[in-house]
């Protein structure tokens, strides 16, 4: 390589990879607020935090989430490790969730154990509005005990609260029942059946799930297929008797907590460990994919994964999502400046402007306090750049009087104020 093609080289600019961004203090000040919420809501429902590894054994996620789903055979990143085992970045985290539940013995606890988890996932899907490669998610699980309908409508409750709380406008809340192990691959087998009479009629991704998943073919969004799906049996219509009642004891569950549901036959869990309530809510500003959180109840994921048998269910909610309904709603908040700027002038005013600087941050204002002494106008400008209330002006005066100098920038009035005195003013404000 020339010299110059080295050059060249070294002077490249370096840029996020296709699918991943970063998130500037403009916007994590929405992030943290959405994420503090989650943690205050959840612990008002008795839930607990839980921190998983961002790469597990690949076997883990390809026996939960399905070796022959899209999510494991295309959109997983899976690397071989030095001791030649295949991990992965987890694409979801239910079942690592699950995975912790059982290697740490928390059927030993009482029960059901109530976690959630915040955090960022891996996919290797096509970006598009509100979806990334690596992308966040806030869930929940609450494993072991019974699946008294009770749980179920208290779970869907807690999201809403959350959505509520965050005022997330223009949520829409969907359930539905996909059946036990019982009635569900008989309603399959019918399902399969009615399309294979239709299959001609069918795009190819749909033709290929009638043999492998039926169920994902009532997920289609193709205009060409909708009419046909309108007329497949529904599962709510083949549910063995124990489901028919589970079911509407939910929906008992959800009236008694004043929670407006619709029923969306079509709102299914193509893998077997789904049981009965499966639940999804939207939000608007997010065009036709404007879902922002899905869950259900998956009874058997935990015997899948090697542990007792265990009742589960939970949810995902996609942040990216949520944090962009919230932005188009105009809920995002607005960034904050500082509360005062430190304008110290002479090397006498220096350690009472460190001092003073300590005594307001540990009071809990926001505080800048310019490294090298500047000129008093100069200070003034970069104390409104950053967007700062007030100027403490600190020189050999107010250090000799005591009496300190605050400017308040909004409208350019001044007074004098001793060390008390400064940090009660601005206690009241």
């Amino acid at each position: 390589m020339s010299e110059g093609a080295v050059k060249k080289e070294e002077r490249r600019k370096f840029k996020a990879i296709k699918g991943t961004r970063d998130l500037l203090p403009q916007e994590t000040a929405l992030w943290n607020r959405v994420e503090q919420t989650a943690h205050e809501v959840f612990a008002t429902f008795g839930f607990g935090e839980i921190r998983v590894p961002v790469f597990e054994p690949t076997e883990l996620f390809a026996r939960a989430v399905g070796g022959e789903t899209d999510i494991v055979s295309k959109e997983m990143y899976t690397f071989e490790d030095r001791d030649e085992t295949s991990v992965s970045l987890r694409p979801e985290a239910t079942a690592s969730v699950c995975r912790a539940y059982i290697e740490h013995g928390m059927q030993q606890l009482p029960q059901p154990v109530k976690l959630f988890y915040i955090g960022p996932m891996f996919r290797r899907e096509r970006p598009q509005k509100g979806r990334y490669r690596q992308f966040y998610q806030i869930g929940a699980e609450v494993l072991g005990g019974t699946d008294a309908p009770a749980i179920d409508a208290e779970v869907i409750e807690m999201v809403m609260t959350f959505f509520e709380k965050l005022e997330l406008r223009g949520v829409q809340l969907s359930v539905n029942s996909i059946g036990c192990r019982e009635c569900r691959p008989k309603y399959v087998e019918l399902l399969r059946s009615e399309l294979l009479k239709v299959k001609d009629s069918l795009g190819p991704d749909s033709q290929r799930r009638i043999d492998t998943n039926p169920l994902r073919v009532l997920d289609s969004k193709l205009e060409s297929e909708q009419a046909i799906i309108a007329k497949l049996p529904r599962i709510g219509d083949h549910l063995c008797k124990g489901c028919a009642e589970h079911y509407a004891a939910v929906k008992r569950e959800l009236d008694l907590r004043g929670l407006k549901y619709r029923e969306n036959w079509r709102l299914v869990r193509g893998l077997d460990y789904y049981t009965r309530t499966t639940f999804e809510m939207t939000a608007q500003g997010l065009g036709s994919q404007d879902s922002v959180c899905g869950g259900g109840r998956y009874d058997g994921l935990v015997e899948l994964l090697g542990g007792p048998p265990t009742k589960g269910i939970g949810f995902a909610i996609g942040e990216d999502r949520l944090i962009l309904s919230l932005q188009e709603s105009g809920q995002a908040p607005v960034a904050r400046g500082r509360d005062v700027y430190i304008a110290w002038m002479g090397e006498t005013a220096r350690a009472t402007a460190v001092r003073a600087a300590k005594t307001l941050r540990n009071a809990g204002f926001s505080v800048e306090l310019p490294p090298v002494e500047q000129k008093f106008g100069k200070a003034l400008g970069q104390a409104d750049k950053l967007g700062a209330k007030y100027a403490l002006i600190l020189g050999d005066n107010e250090v000799t009087s005591g009496e300190w100098t605050l400017k308040t920038l909004a409208d350019g009035t001044q007074r004098k104020l001793t060390e008390p005195q400064l940090l009660d003013f601005l206690r009241k404000l």
